[in-house]
């Protein structure tokens, strides 16, 4: 199976690597602290002034300020155990803790040291009542307080825890260690892109994982090649083709096939959808091609593969556009610029998948852009049954299992569509419980893929009546019609929005139609029309699909394919393309194409009216079958209906 391209980390980069080399991590910016040095000292200078303030508050400590004459009277209650003087100030402790006296201005309800200041007119002999009550006069303070220079490595403590912090947050930033938080966040500033890397031991997908367009990977076996041995192709002055444009209907494979190339040389693959590079803004589109193109040059050599390039590869118009178009514009002018900056040598090539080559610019497909086109188009039977292999090599299958028939009634199946039927085989085995995926799995995914799902609708014994000659006479005409595709199944229960279905298939894969083919199926078309009215003389709106496809195929008959007289051979409708900027044939031929189709299908529903009245019995059968069983497959439709098949193996 293919493996998952990894995911990419930045939204600003549209595309995806695989099997590139991890890139060495950009050199980040120089990030400078916040604010820059300037807002540190000042918000060191404020941190110290608010810690020495606390500090200086804190060093007064909680022993309360008492009046003189409170310390008067202490001392002559003999409370007073020593003191400390200078000057006219006094400290001193008690020696029985005494009440704080109110308007000391301390919180504490009791104190045993204290403050005082000795009046300089008291003349109350302080000295001798001092001794008298056996008083010592220390010759150091009390109370005790921080020298200078404690206070100041205090103060500074929370200014070195600041400095601290700031560098710490400086030297993760100059890492980018915080790219997440304070990089991506707070900062405001962006994280560098991260480097996209492979898991080792990842598979590579490789022209083994690709079926049923050989003939492609062949023409692409060329490039693969080239990035394998370059040399030998410089030695002989050949250059590859610098583009590579893959288009064909969706889910053929380009994709794949792009990556298979690149897995397949064993070169980085770098790959994007061209939707991606378009932003409101004009110019970021253009500044990301430059971008990818960088990226591959650096691994060369390498694969560039843009998806859906006709997003931004349409034809430029002449007229004067604004906003998305310029954008739009800008990122084509980019991409061709790109690619013709290319000497020749630097190994990388440009693979571009579309399914609207029509309408890509002149420019873009021009020699020396994308010079060679390869058209990718639905497998054959061959290439149907590869794909089916390679799909169910991881689903377990019953011996009864024939992936040859299974490739041989799905004509014109895409790849992905396969591996869906594949997918949903699987599913309804889970669902039945079962080991292994049988042919009935199949069968049933298959009819759930080109029929639709059941509805589980309760229809009116007179509806169903009705369906079952409508489905009838649709598998009669198929069955009665020379040349026809072979009815598989018609079955009356309802599928999606039909009310019932009668499936046919080509027993090989067709490239070209006869108009007796396609006279064919308008006829079978009109069948269930026809029978309504052949049984009931009614027309009911069961047949508006079936008059889509008669409308569909009359009109490619007389106005592309030349299957009228009357309007000859001329392409008067040549695309649907053309159609969209105005008439692509004058009114006069647009009234004749008109009355062709009309004499056309009008011929065909007469000639499938005429054909039900004369095998009304047959119509009778298969319809009184279908009321029975609801599903007829192929064998019991043909035996219900009396006609012999005949089968062609090729």
């Amino acid at each position: 199976m293919a493996n998952p391209v990894p995911p990419r980390d930045r939204t600003d980069q549209p595309w995806r690597s695989e099997g590139a080399p991890p890139p060495s991590p950009p050199k980040p910016p120089r990030r400078r602290i916040p604010g820059g040095w300037g807002s540190l000292v000042l918000t060191a200078v404020v941190v110290f002034l608010i810690a020495d303030l606390v500090l200086s508050l804190l060093n007064r400590g909680n022993e309360p300020t008492i009046s003189y004459t409170e310390f008067s009277k202490q001392v002559a209650a003999n409370n007073i155990s020593k003191i400390y003087s200078k000057g006219d100030a006094i400290q001193g402790q008690l020696k029985k803790e005494q009440p704080t006296p109110s308007g000391s201005g301390s919180g504490s309800h009791h104190y045993t040291k204290f403050r005082t200041q000795r009046p300089s007119f008291a003349g109350d002999n302080l000295w001798a009542n001092l001794e008298k009550h056996n008083v010592t006069v220390t010759a150091e303070p009390v109370v005790k307080e921080r020298s200078f220079l404690v206070n100041l490595l205090l103060s500074l403590a929370p200014m070195a825890v600041l400095v601290f912090v700031w560098i710490f947050i400086a030297r993760r930033l100059r890492q980018g260690g915080m790219g997440g938080g304070l990089g991506g966040g707070m900062l405001g500033r962006k994280q560098p892109p991260k480097p996209v890397e492979l898991q080792p031991g990842i598979r590579r997908t490789t022209f083994a994982d690709v079926a049923g367009i050989d003939e492609v990977a062949g023409e692409l076996n060329d490039v693969v090649d080239f990035l394998k041995n370059p040399d030998a192709y410089r030695a002989m002055g050949a250059k590859m083709p610098r583009g590579v444009l893959l288009s064909g209907p969706p889910g053929t494979g380009k994709t794949l096939l792009a990556r298979a190339v690149a897995g397949e040389a064993g070169v980085p693959f770098f790959s994007a959808s061209a939707s991606e590079f378009i932003e409101m803004i004009v110019g970021v589109g253009a500044s990301r091609v430059r971008e990818l193109f960088a990226e591959a040059r650096k691994v060369a050599p390498s694969i560039i593969f843009i998806d859906e390039i006709d997003t931004i590869g349409r034809a430029r118009g002449g007229g004067a556009s604004m906003g998305g178009h310029d954008e739009r514009e800008q990122t084509l002018n980019q991409i061709l610029t790109e690619m013709d900056g290319f000497s020749g040598s630097e190994g990388v090539i440009v693979i571009a998948a579309t399914n609207r080559a029509d309408v890509l610019d002149p420019a873009l497909t021009r020699p020396g852009r994308f010079d060679r086109v390869v058209t990718v188009s639905p497998p054959d039977r061959g290439g149907r049954e590869a794909i089916l292999k390679i799909h169910t090599r991881e689903i377990p299958l019953a011996a009864d299992v024939d992936l040859t028939q299974v490739a041989r009634t799905t004509p014109g199946m895409t790849g992905a569509e396969l591996a869906n039927l594949t997918n949903e085989a699987a599913l309804i085995a889970v669902k039945r419980q079962q080991k292994t995926v049988t042919q009935s799995d199949l069968s049933q995914a298959l009819e759930k893929v080109q029929l639709g799902a059941e509805r589980p609708l309760v229809m009116p014994d007179e509806e169903r009546h009705r369906t079952a000659y409508h489905e009838s006479g649709h598998a009669l005409l198929g069955m009665l019609q020379p040349g026809a595709d072979p009815v598989r199944k018609i079955t009356i229960v309802p599928r999606g929005r039909a009310l019932g279905v009668t499936l046919s298939t080509p027993e090989v894969d067709r490239y070209a139609y006869t108009e007796e083919y396609l006279r064919g199926r308008i006829i079978g078309a009109l069948g269930g029309m026809a029978a309504e009215h052949v049984v009931y003389g009614v027309v009911t709106t069961g047949a508006e699909n079936d008059l889509e496809q008669v409308t569909n195929i009359a009109r490619g008959m007389v106005a592309r394919w030349g299957m009228s007289d009357r309007i000859g051979r001329l392409s008067a409708l040549p695309s649907d393309a053309q159609q969209a900027y105005g008439l692509a044939a004058a009114p006069h031929t647009l009234d004749s194409i008109d009355q062709e189709m009309r004499r056309i299908v009008d011929e065909c529903y007469e000639e499938a009216c005429a054909k039900l009245r004369e095998h009304r019995g047959q119509l009778d059968a298969l319809a009184t079958a279908l009321m029975e069983s609801e599903t007829l497959d192929e064998a019991e439709a043909y035996r219900v209906a009396g006609i012999t098949r005949l089968t062609k193996d090729q």
